[in-house]
C-alpha cells in the first residue's frame, strides 16, 4: 500500500514538474519574441581597430543584413559568420550579442602581397589564396606573379620573402617566383633577368646559390651592360648564363667578350656643331 502511494506521489511530482519546465519554456519563448528583442543594430568594426582599406562597412552590412534571420536571441551566430567571410577581401569575421538588439561584428581584411597562378586569385601576406578586385590590390602596391603546386602557397610565400632580402645587396627585386611540379625553382628579377635556382637539395641550397651570384653579380653587370637575359644556378662550382651583349669568338680558346655597344647617332645639335668645326 505504502509502495503504491509513493508511486503516485512520485508520478504526481514528475508531472508537476514537467509543466513547471514547460510553462518556463513557453514563458522564455513568449518573451524572446517580443519586438524590443527585434535586431535593430549590426555593427561593423575592424578588428585590429584600424581602418577598413577594401571594405566599406556600409556596404559590407547592406549586403549581409538582409540575409540575417531571427531576433536578438535565435539569430544563429555562425550562419551570420559565414555570411561576413563570403564577401570579398574579408579574411576573418567574428559574431557577437550586444544586449538588447544589437550584433557587434569584427572583421579583418586580407592584405593581398601577389597574384596566385593564372586564374586572377590573390596571395594575402599570411599565405591565404582569395578573389577580390585585382585592380584594387593593385592600387596598394605592384604585385608580384607567385605560383607553385596546390598546398604550397605558404611556402612559396616565406621563399619569396627570403629572396627579397638576399637581392637587396645588389639592389635587385623578385618580382615573380615559380615553384614547379617538380619543385623546382625560377625567379624573374626587376631588371628583367630570369634565374633557375632548382631543386633544394637541403635548406642552405637556395641561399648558397643566391649568395653566389650575388658576389659575382656586380662583375657580370659590369661586362654585359646591355643586360643579362637569363642566368642558371644550378651548377655546383659555376653557372650558365645567355645574354644578347655576350658575343662568342670565332676562335673557341680565346675568352668571350661583351658585344660592342651601338654607336649613339649624333642629335642635331651635335651634328652642326660638327660642320662648324669642319668649316
Amino acid at each position: 500500500m505504502w509502495h503504491d502511494v509513493r508511486s503516485l506521489n512520485a508520478t504526481a511530482s514528475g508531472l508537476m514538474a514537467a509543466v513547471v519546465i514547460a510553462c518556463l519554456a513557453s514563458g522564455v519563448w513568449w518573451l524572446s519574441q517580443l519586438p524590443m528583442f527585434t535586431l535593430r543594430t549590426v555593427r561593423v568594426d575592424s578588428v585590429h581597430g584600424t581602418e577598413l582599406q577594401h571594405v566599406n562597412k556600409l556596404t559590407l552590412r547592406a549586403g549581409v543584413v538582409g540575409r540575417i534571420k531571427g531576433n536578438f536571441f535565435t539569430t544563429n551566430l555562425e550562419q551570420v559568420r559565414t555570411a561576413f567571410e563570403a564577401v570579398p577581401w574579408v579574411r576573418r569575421a567574428t559574431v557577437r550579442r550586444e544586449w538588447p538588439d544589437q550584433l557587434i561584428v569584427e572583421v579583418e581584411e586580407h592584405e593581398a602581397l601577389g597574384t596566385w597562378g593564372e586564374d586572377g586569385r590573390l596571395l594575402s601576406v599570411k599565405g591565404d589564396v582569395f578573389t577580390a578586385n585585382l585592380a584594387e590590390a593593385d592600387e596598394d602596391h605592384p604585385l608580384p606573379a607567385l605560383d607553385g603546386p596546390e598546398g604550397s602557397e605558404k611556402e612559396v610565400l616565406a621563399r619569396f620573402l627570403e629572396l627579397r632580402a638576399m637581392f637587396a645587396p645588389i639592389s635587385l627585386v623578385p618580382e615573380k617566383l615559380d615553384l614547379s611540379n617538380r619543385y623546382a625553382w625560377t625567379v624573374k628579377l626587376d631588371n628583367g633577368m630570369i634565374v633557375a635556382l632548382g631543386r633544394e637539395q637541403d635548406k642552405t641550397t637556395l641561399k648558397q646559390r643566391v649568395q653566389r651570384l650575388v658576389g659575382i653579380y656586380p662583375q657580370l653587370a659590369s661586362r654585359l651592360q646591355d643586360g643579362i637575359d637569363t642566368i642558371d644556378m644550378r651548377y655546383q662550382n659555376g653557372l650558365a648564363l645567355s645574354a644578347a651583349a655576350l658575343v662568342l669568338p670565332e676562335d673557341p680558346h680565346k675568352p668571350v667578350k661583351a658585344a660592342p655597344k651601338k654607336a649613339v647617332k649624333p642629335n642635331s645639335t651635335s651634328t652642326s656643331s660638327k660642320i662648324k668645326q669642319r668649316q
